[in-house]
C-alpha cells in the first residue's frame, strides 16, 4: 500500500500476494457485514432489525429459485444422457465416414491417446480403468494407453508391466511414463501431467500421427470411460465447428464404490455429480473437471499443464481461454466416466479423505490471482466474453463458502442479537417464512432422489427399507454440505489469504 501511494508500482510477488487475499477476504467481508449491521441497528434503533430479516428472505426466495433451476437442468442432462447412451457410435461413425464434407477429418483418421497419471493406486483399481479404455467400441490400432508413475515408484512401476503385459496388444501403443520429479515443481497431478504431456507428444509424432486429429484424454486413475466414449468423441469432432479448439467434459458418475462408502460421503459424491449434470446444460459456465478430452494439437498449442499448481483442470482451461478466447469450447459430453468416491481405511479417514478432496477442490481459488494478473492483457478477447467468465470464477468461490453460511443462519441472526426483538411479531413472521422457503426448497430433493435412482441403482440384494433408508439420506445434503463442502472451501480461501499454501494429498480410495 505503501508503494502505491508513492506512485511506485508493487512488485510482481506482491501483486500476487495481494490477489490471493482477495477471495479470502471477500468472503469473510460477506459472512460478516450482516453481523456488524446487526450490531450496528441494535445499538441505534433495535426495532429496525427486522431488515436484515427480509434480507434472509429474499437470499431464500433466490435460492428457491436457483435450486429449481438446478434440478431442471439436471433432469434434463439425465433424459439427454440416457438418450446418448442408447446410440451406438461406432455405427454413427460408419455412416458418417462418407457423408462428411471435403476437408473435414475422418473417424477412421481419429486416434485416441488416453493419459493415466497414478501414483499408490492398487493393481485392481488402474487394472479396471486399462480394461475400460480396452474395452472401447473403437479399433485397436486407433487407441493409445499412456501411463505415467514416479519414478521412484517401484510398485506403480509394477503394476505399468503387469498391464502392458495383459492389455499391450489391445492398443496401437502402450506408454510407461517415469516421471523424475523435477526440481520446483508442485508434486500432485497437474505437475505429473505437465511432465508425460511432451512425452506423449514426442511419442505420438514418432508413431507419424497427426496432432490435429489425435485426441487425448486427461484421465484420472479410477475413472472408467463408457465404452461408447472414443466413437462418440470422434463423431462430434468431426461434425462440429472449431473441433481443434474445443475440450470435451464427460458427466463424471462417482458409482464405482458408491454403495460401499458411509451416508455423507455418498451425499457429497451424489452433489458432485449432479452438479455436473447442472453445468451440462449451461455450456457458458462448463469448466473441465477432472477427465476431459481435447486435441494434441490444443494440448501442445497451450503449453501443457502447469507444473506448479494443484487445480490442474481449471488452470488448463485459463491457459486454453487466453490462448483461443472466444474460439475455445467447452463441450458437454453426454456420456459417463465412472469414479470411485473416496474410501480409507477406517470411518473416520474416509471423512478427512473425503473433506481434504473437496478442499483441494476448493483451492481452484487460486485461479483468481491467476486471472485477474491477465485477464486486461488479452484486448483479442472481447469484453463481455472475459467479463462473464471472471465474474463466473468470482461469484462461483464467492458462494460456495458464504452463500450456504447466509442461508443456515441469515434468518435467525436478528433473534440472536436481541432477545426482545426475538419474542417480537416480525420476528416471528420472519422466522416461520424463512422456514416455510427452506423447506419447499429441501422438497426438491425428491425429484434428485429420482435422478439418483436411475443413475445408481441400488445393490440387488439389499432389502426394500434399506433402499428407502439411502434415498431419505439426501436430506442429509444441507449438514453434510456444510462439514464437507462449505468449511473445506471457507478453509481453502483463508489459507490462500494467509499464505499457508496447501500441499497436495492424493485422495485415498479403495
Amino acid at each position: 500500500m505503501i508503494a502505491l501511494f508513492r506512485g511506485v508500482s508493487p512488485s510482481a510477488h506482491t501483486q500476487q500476494r495481494l490477489l490471493e487475499i482477495l477471495p479470502g477476504a471477500l468472503t469473510w467481508f460477506v459472512l460478516l457485514v450482516p453481523v456488524v449491521t446487526a450490531f450496528a441497528i441494535r445499538l441505534n434503533d433495535p426495532s429496525n432489525l427486522w431488515i436484515l430479516g427480509a434480507g434472509a428472505i429474499a437470499l431464500d426466495l433466490y435460492w428457491l429459485g436457483r435450486t429449481l433451476f438446478t434440478v431442471h437442468c439436471v433432469r434434463k442432462s439425465l433424459a439427454t444422457l440416457q438418450a446418448t447412451e442408447k446410440i451406438d457410435w461406432w455405427a454413427r461413425c460408419q455412416e458418417i465416414e462418407t457423408d462428411l464434407p471435403a476437408g473435414r477429418p475422418r473417424p477412421s483418421q481419429i486416434v485416441h491417446c488416453a493419459l493415466i497419471p497414478t501414483y499408490t493406486e492398487r493393481y485392481e483399481l488402474l487394472r479396471a480403468t486399462v480394461a475400460a479404455l480396452a474395452a472401447q467400441s473403437y479399433p485397436v490400432r486407433q487407441r493409445v494407453c499412456a501411463i505415467i508413475t514416479r519414478a521412484t515408484d517401484e510398485g506403480g512401476i509394477e503394476n505399468v508391466a503387469r498391464l502392458r503385459e495383459e492389455f499391450g496388444d489391445q492398443f496401437l501403443s502402450f506408454l510407461h511414463i517415469k516421471d523424475p520429479l523435477l526440481p520446483g515443481i508442485v508434486v500432485g497431478k497437474s505437475a505429473a501431467m505437465a511432465y508425460g504431456g511432451p512425452v506423449l507428444k514426442q511419442h505420438c509424432d514418432e508413431l507419424g500421427l497427426d496432432p490435429k486429429l489425435t485426441m487425448v484424454t486427461d484421465l484420472d486413475s479410477d475413472f472408467r470411460l463408457h465404452p461408447q466414449y472414443f466413437a462418440y468423441i470422434a463423431a462430434q469432432y468431426c461434425t462440429v465447428d472449431e473441433a481443434v479448439t474445443s475440450i470435451w467434459q464427460p458427466v463424471p458418475l462417482f458409482l464405482n464404490n458408491l454403495w460401499r462408502v458411509p451416508a455423507a460421503v455418498r451425499v457429497m459424491a451424489t452433489a458432485a455429480t449432479q452438479w455436473q449434470m447442472f453445468l451440462h446444460q449451461n455450456a457458458h459456465r462448463l469448466v473441465m473437471f477432472s477427465s476431459y478430452t481435447m486435441t494434441l494439437h490444443l494440448l501442445d498449442d497451450v503449453g501443457y499443464w502447469d507444473s506448479d499448481v494443484i487445480p490442474e483442470d481449471s488452470r488448463f482451461f485459463w491457459k486454453s481461454f487466453f490462448r483461443y478466447g472466444d474460439k475455445l469450447h467447452v463441450r458437454p459430453a453426454f456420456l459417463p466416466v465412472h469414479g470411485d468416491a473416496p474410501k480409507a481405511r477406517d470411518y473416520g479417514s474416509t471423512h478427512m479423505s473425503q473433506y481434504n478432496q473437496i478442499k483441494r477442490w476448493a483451492w481452484g481459488a487460486t485461479d483468481i490471482p491467476y486471472v485477474s494478473m491477465r485477464i486486461l492483457n488479452h484486448p483479442e478477447i472481447t469484453a463481455k466474453l472475459r467479463a462473464r467468465r471472471y465474474s463466473l470464477l468470482v461469484i462461483n468461490h464467492l458462494t460456495w463458502a458464504a452463500l450456504p453460511l447466509l442461508l443456515f443462519f441469515g434468518g435467525a441472526l436478528p433473534a440472536f442479537i436481541d432477545l426482545d426483538y426475538s419474542l417480537s411479531t416480525a420476528a416471528t413472521i420472519i422466522g416461520w417464512t424463512t422456514f416455510g422457503i427452506l423447506t419447499i426448497t429441501l422438497l426438491n430433493t425428491l425429484a434428485l432422489i429420482q435422478v439418483d435412482r436411475r443413475l445408481s441403482p441400488k445393490p440387488a440384494d439389499w432389502h426394500w427399507w434399506r433402499r428407502r433408508w439411502a434415498d431419505l439420506q439426501l436430506f442429509l445434503y444441507p449438514i453434510v454440505g456444510l462439514a464437507l463442502s462449505v468449511i473445506p472451501a471457507l478453509e481453502a480461501q483463508t489459507r490462500l489469504m494467509f499464505g499457508a499454501y496447501l500441499e497436495y494429498k492424493v485422495t485415498e480410495k479403495e
